[in-house]
C-alpha cells in the first residue's frame, strides 16, 4: 500500500506503487565531539600540570599603519581558563548535535578552533609579546607552495586524475625557477618556467595514467622519487660546481599595496606580500569561477563523475583530461618558485620537505573545492608558523612537538574534522573509450 497518494508510478519512471518510503534522519558526526573533547582535556591537563602567571600581550598593529591599534593585554592563566570553557561549550553543543543525528555545522569546529588557539597562546606567551601580523602573515606566506599545490590537486582529481606527484612539481619547479632567474636576472622568467616544469611532470603522469591505464598512485609515487634523485644529481653535479651563474636568483621582494596595506590588521597580512601571492590570489579566483561557472569547468567535473555519460553527449574524455592535469601541474610547479625565489635565494636539495603531501591533505580536506582546499592549506600554513613564533618567545613547548605540529593537525583534519569525503566518483579510474 502506498504512503502518499502522489506517489511516482513506474510509468513515470517513479517507484513502484507498494514502496513503502521510509524518511531517514542525518547522523551528525561522531569524529567531531571525540575530536573537540580530546583536544579541550589535553589544554587543561597542560594547564594544571605547567601553569604559568603573568599577562600576554597581543599586538594587533605594525608602525605603518595609517591608524593604530591598541595592543591587548589579557591575564594568561585566567583567558586560557575561559577559553577551555568556551571549548567545553562548543564540544557539548557538538555532542548534542551527535545525539539529535542533527548534521554539525561549520561554526562548531571554527569556533572551537579560534578558542583554543587564544587559550594556547595566551598561556605559550606568557609575559611575552604576540605579533598578530607576523603571525598570520607568515602564515600565508608559509601556505602560498601548500595553495598552489593544492588547485594542482583540486583540479587533477576533478578531472579524474589523482595526482600523488604534486611534490615532485613543487620540486621541479623550484629547480627550474632557480636556474632560468639565475641565467635570465628576472625571477619572473623563473616563475614561467617554474609552472613550464610543473607541466611536464603533470605530462609524464598523464602519459601512464590516461594513455596507458597504470595505477595512478603508483605512477605519482614513482614521479616522486624520480624527481627527487634527478634533482639532487644536478644539484650536485650541475649547481654546486657552478653556483654563482646556476644557482644565485634575485628575490621577489615585498611589493606594499598602496592604501590597501596600510589598513590596520588587515594591509600588512595580506597587501605586504611578494608578488607571487597576488598572483596566488588570482589565481585561487580563476579557479574557483571557472570550475564552477564556466562550461569548462561543468565538462570537466563531469568527466570525473562520469566519464561514460559525458563521453556519450560529445565530450572528449581523455582529452580534457589531458588539458586539465597538465593546467594543474602548471600551477603547481608555480607553488614551487615559491622555495628558491622567495623563501630563499636559490635551490637546494629536497627543499619543498613532502610539502606536495600536506597539499594533498589539504585537498581532502577542503573536500576537493578549490576555496575550502586553499582554507585548509592556510590552516597548515599558520600550523608552521606557530613553531616558529612561540620558539622566539622562549615557550615552554617542546621544540620537537612544534615541529610536528602541522602534521598532527594534518592528521586530525583529513581523520574527521571534515567529516565524510567523497571524491570525484571517477578519480583514479582510466577511461577506455568504447
Amino acid at each position: 500500500m502506498s504512503t502518499a497518494t502522489d506517489q511516482p508510478t513506474p510509468e513515470s519512471g517513479g517507484l513502484a506503487p507498494d514502496t513503502v518510503v521510509v524518511p531517514t534522519k542525518r547522523s551528525g558526526s561522531r569524529k567531531l565531539p571525540i575530536i573537540l573533547g580530546v583536544l579541550a582535556v589535553g589544554l587543561a591537563i597542560v594547564l594544571l600540570t605547567a601553569g604559568r602567571s603573568g599577562d600576554t600581550t597581543f599586538r594587533l598593529a605594525t608602525d605603518t599603519d595609517f591608524a593604530g591599534l591598541p595592543d591587548i593585554v589579557v591575564p594568561s592563566a585566567a583567558t586560557a581558563w575561559l577559553m577551555i570553557v568556551v571549548c567545553l561549550a562548543l564540544t557539548a553543543e557538538a555532542v548534542r548535535r551527535m545525539l539529535a543525528h542533527v548534521a554539525q555545522p561549520m561554526w562548531i569546529p571554527v569556533g572551537f578552533a579560534a578558542a583554543w588557539m587564544v587559550g594556547f597562546l595566551s598561556w605559550a606567551a606568557a609575559d611575552g609579546r604576540i605579533l598578530v601580523v607576523s603571525l598570520l602573515g607568515g602564515a600565508i606566506a608559509l601556505a602560498v607552495p601548500l595553495v598552489f599545490g593544492a588547485l594542482g590537486g583540486v583540479l587533477g582529481e576533478r578531472a579524474g586524475v589523482v595526482n600523488i606527484a604534486i611534490d615532485g612539481q613543487l620540486l621541479l619547479g623550484a629547480f627550474a625557477a632557480a636556474i632560468t632567474a639565475s641565467l635570465t636576472g628576472s625571477p619572473w622568467a623563473g616563475l614561467v618556467a617554474a609552472g613550464l616544469a610543473g607541466a611536464l611532470v603533470a605530462l609524464v603522469l598523464g602519459l601512464f595514467a590516461i594513455t596507458y591505464f597504470v595505477d595512478q598512485v603508483i605512477v605519482g609515487v614513482v614521479l616522486n622519487v624520480l624527481v627527487v634523485g634527478l634533482t639532487n644529481f644536478m644539484f650536485r653535479q650541475v649547481l654546486t660546481p657552478n653556483a654563482a651563474s646556476l644557482n644565485s636568483p634575485d628575490r621577489f621582494p615585498r611589493v606594499p599595496i598602496p592604501v590597501l596595506g596600510e589598513i590596520p590588521l588587515v594591509g600588512p597580512i595580506f597587501f605586504r606580500q611578494t608578488a607571487v601571492v597576488y598572483v596566488l590570489y588570482v589565481i585561487v579566483a580563476l579557479v574557483a569561477w571557472a570550475l564552477y561557472r564556466t562550461r569548462w569547468g561543468l565538462r570537466v567535473r563531469a568527466v570525473g563523475e562520469h566519464p561514460k555519460a559525458a563521453d556519450t553527449v560529445g565530450i572528449k574524455v581523455n582529452r580534457t583530461r589531458y588539458r586539465t592535469i597538465l593546467l594543474a601541474g602548471a600551477i603547481a610547479g608555480l607553488g614551487g618558485a615559491y622555495f628558491s625565489l622567495v623563501s630563499v635565494a636559490g635551490f637546494n636539495r629536497e627543499m619543498t620537505g613532502g610539502a606536495g603531501y600536506i597539499a594533498l591533505a589539504a585537498v581532502i580536506f577542503g573536500k576537493w573545492d578549490p576555496i575550502r582546499a586553499t582554507l585548509a592549506a592556510l590552516l597548515f600554513g599558520f600550523a608552521s608558523n606557530l613553531q616558529g613564533v612561540l620558539s622566539v618567545l622562549g615557550s615552554p613547548v617542546p621544540s620537537q612537538f612544534m615541529l610536528m605540529l602541522p602534521y598532527v593537525i594534518t592528521i586530525f583534519a583529513v581523520a574527521g574534522l571534515v567529516g565524510r569525503s567523497r571524491p570525484p566518483a571517477a578519480d583514479g579510474v582510466p577511461y577506455k573509450q568504447q
